[in-house]
C-alpha cells in the first residue's frame, strides 16, 4: 500500500473513532448507558485499528486486533501497559453490556469508561503524529 493511503486510512480511522467518542458523551447526556458504553469501546478500537494501518496490518475479530496491539506496541513499550489492562476493561464492560440481559451499569461507570476511551484516543493521536513528524522528518531530512 502507498505510504499516503496508510495514513489516509489512518487518519479515516481516527475520524471513526472521534466519532464514536461524540456519540458515546451524546448517549450519555441522554442516559442512554448501554449505547455510551458501546460507542466508547468502539472508539477505542476504531483508534487502535488507525495504528494498525500504519503497519498494514488489519483483523476480521476484535481480539485479534486487541492481541495484535497488546503484544507489537504495549508488550514493547510504545504504550503503557496500564494502556492494555484499560483495553481489556473497555471490552469487558461493553461486551457485558452488550450480551448479558439485564446487566445494569452506573452512569458514573458509564462516564468512566467514556473519559477512559477519550484518555486513549488523544494518547493514539500524540503516538501517531509523533510518528508522521519523524517520518517527515526522515523522508526530508534537509526541510
Amino acid at each position: 500500500m502507498l505510504d499516503e493511503r496508510k495514513w489516509d486510512l489512518c487518519k479515516y480511522r481516527m475520524q471513526q473513532a472521534r466519532e464514536s467518542l461524540n456519540a458515546s458523551k451524546i448517549m450519555l447526556q441522554n442516559e442512554m448507558i448501554k449505547d455510551a458504553i458501546n460507542r466508547s469501546y468502539y472508539a477505542v478500537f476504531y483508534a487502535l485499528k488507525a495504528v494498525l494501518a500504519i503497519e498494514e496490518k488489519d483483523f476480521r475479530r476484535h481480539k485479534d486486533v486487541v492481541a495484535h496491539f497488546n503484544k507489537m506496541y504495549v508488550a514493547t513499550g510504545k504504550f503503557p501497559r496500564e494502556f492494555g489492562r484499560l483495553i481489556a476493561k473497555l471490552q469487558q464492560l461493553r461486551e457485558k453490556s452488550d450480551y448479558d440481559d439485564f446487566f445494569i451499569v452506573s452512569i458514573e461507570k458509564a462516564h468512566q469508561q467514556t473519559k477512559s476511551a477519550e484518555n486513549t484516543i488523544t494518547e493514539v493521536e500524540k503516538y501517531l503524529r509523533n510518528l508522521k513528524q519523524k517520518k517527515d522528518l526522515d523522508e526530508h531530512p534537509f526541510l
